[in-house]
């Protein structure tokens, strides 16, 4: 019997990169390995010691797909947060694979919509009933922050790139003002990762109280009710809400918004108690329109890979 064809996949994010193999559309969930970025000089031989981890033979993979944390032009890019460069000419070469292909993570992420398990997808506000090729939207919260909307047409389905985070903070959260000046990492420019993304946590934390916490802490903190966590929790949650609003008015995503990410999973128990929904709605004549927008939490940590399988069985 003929071994089915195999894709590799990895999601590069800003401390770890996960690689996997696939079937098609479908990743194989034992395949999957973590490992971690500072003990490689690039993705390249991060591969080589998966394929050597697994025993997998480099000329049964047809196709590689790799999602990368940071901008993606021509099929080359370098991460945000992490110095390393992925050309896909070169992956090319290394895996002498027929189909190669480089996405940011957050268009990786856009791919899998449409097959998460339901039980992967938290719902946060309800999604009305509508064609099934009504545009949608992918919101990322993890180690930085980044959107993209995600397009099903004719042509198939198309999730242009974006660097959404690196977009200023909204005016619009007066609670920010005389914090702005506080955010450590904005070089006088205030973006919204440095607020919604893991460090962000902690910056907003130290703006507002004037210490220095780990976010799993202040997570831990807030978990337990305590003031100052909770203050920070509040904020952060109305910064996002803002955001997320902010951006669906941009895309009009009637098909629903997926937020993703570690920190947005970690927050999503306390989305309802910090209303999430009032400052996502919050736009003024425009606030009952924003009810046509569905919200919901995905939980499924293999996603991005998902989508890069999903991706390149779609030619």
């Amino acid at each position: 019997m003929v071994p089915p064809a195999l894709s590799l996949v990895a999601d590069i994010g800003g401390t770890n990169t996960r690689v996997a193999l696939a079937d098609a559309a479908t990743v194989q969930v034992d395949s999957v390995r973590r490992y971690r970025n500072a003990e490689f000089d690039g993705i390249a031989s991060v591969i080589a010691r998966y394929l050597e981890d697994s025993g997998q033979n480099a000329d049964g993979i047809t196709g590689v797909c790799v999602a990368m944390a940071g901008p993606v032009h021509d099929g080359v890019g370098t991460l945000t947060n992490l110095d390393w460069r992925i050309d896909k000419a070169v992956l090319a070469e290394a895996l002498t694979a027929e189909h190669v292909a480089v996405l940011n993570d957050l268009q990786a992420q856009g791919h899998a919509i449409g097959n998460i398990a339901e039980a992967d997808l938290e719902t946060i506000l309800p999604q009305p009933e509508v064609p099934e090729t009504a545009a949608k939207l992918v919101i990322g919260l993890g180690t930085g922050f980044n959107a993209c909307p995600v397009f099903d047409t004719k042509a198939g389905r198309f999730v242009p790139p974006s660097e959404a985070g690196h977009v200023s903070l909204p005016t619009s959260i007066t609670e920010l003002h005389p914090l702005l000046e506080n955010l450590t990492d904005s070089q006088g420019y205030p973006s919204v990762e440095e607020v919604l993304s893991g460090r962000g946590v902690s910056q907003l934390h130290a703006a507002l109280h004037g210490e220095t916490v780990d976010p799993a802490d202040i997570l831990a903190r807030i978990g337990e009710g305590e003031a100052l966590a909770t203050d920070t929790g509040a904020l952060f949650v109305k910064v996002l809400g803002d955001v997320a609003g902010n951006l669906a008015l941009s895309h009009l995503p009637f098909g629903g918004v997926s937020l993703v990410g570690g920190v947005t999973r970690a927050f999503a128990p306390y989305l309802e108690q910090f209303e999430f929904a009032a400052a996502f709605r919050s736009k003024g004549r425009f606030s009952t329109f924003m009810e046509q927008f569905g919200v919901c939490v995905v939980s499924d940590d293999y996603a991005a890979l998902t989508g890069c399988a999903s991706h390149l069985a779609r030619g």
